[in-house]
């Protein structure tokens, strides 16, 4: 008998059906679709390729919150602003971003499963944004005023193509807000620290501890 894959679910189906609606700590007033023990967030990458992304959309980062945190705490930041949300995830800090006044909007990631719940978590706020499936790091500046990076500097190779990215938004013109726990991959030379708040990380949520995360804005090359 031949095994047969089980297709991969609909992921606008998937996520309502298998996730839960909570508060993001530290962000009351933002609520998302977020995992749980018993999501069966396995079943997303059981494709035939082998290399369907991780699940980081399902979860909480600290870089991705502290950044949501300070936005909102901050509307001036993005009031009257072009916003792209890069490497978006769950889109909480692209929810923040239409929360706190932008007047667009685009919420970027490679994940078709976290462009579904930048889709879902931005209607359960009551917030407009676009949600862009693609990767955008090795292209050109994006037509914005303000990109909010939060988390992607966990690896390496990742770093180096998104400060190189970044590096050409700032010399079109175009400000960078960094949120991050202080990973070792930023580039800390070019960073400006705006501001820092203890907020639980991916790992930590359950187990009550915090990591202190920071709020950058990257200066431009040379400067």
């Amino acid at each position: 008998m031949v095994n047969q894959r089980l297709a991969r679910p609909d992921p606008r189906d998937f996520i309502p059906a298998n996730l839960r609606i909570a508060p993001v700590p530290s962000l009351p007033e933002i609520r998302l679709y977020t995992a749980h023990p018993g999501s069966g967030l396995s079943r997303l990458l059981d494709d035939d390729d082998g290399d369907a992304p991780p699940p980081y959309w399902a979860h909480h980062w600290a870089g991705g919150v502290v950044l949501a945190r300070y936005v909102l705490d901050h509307p001036e930041t993005v009031a009257g602003r072009h916003v792209l949300d890069l490497g978006a995830g769950s889109g909480v800090v692209g929810v923040a971003a239409a929360k706190a006044g932008a007047i667009e909007v685009v919420a970027a990631d490679i994940d078709p499963y976290a462009i579904a719940a930048v889709s879902l978590n931005a209607a359960l706020n009551g917030v407009a944004l676009t949600a862009l499936h693609g990767d955008l790091i090795d292209g050109p500046p994006p037509p914005v005023d303000l990109v909010l990076v939060g988390d992607l500097f966990y690896a390496r190779d990742l770093a180096v193509r998104v400060t190189a990215f970044l590096d050409r938004c700032r010399a079109a013109g175009i400000a960078v807000l960094i949120g991050d726990p202080g990973r070792s991959h930023l580039p800390h030379e070019r960073l400006r620290r705006l501001a820092e708040r203890r907020v639980p990380d991916i790992d930590q949520v359950r187990d009550g501890t915090l990591a202190l995360s920071g709020v950058f804005a990257l200066l431009p090359a040379g400067a």
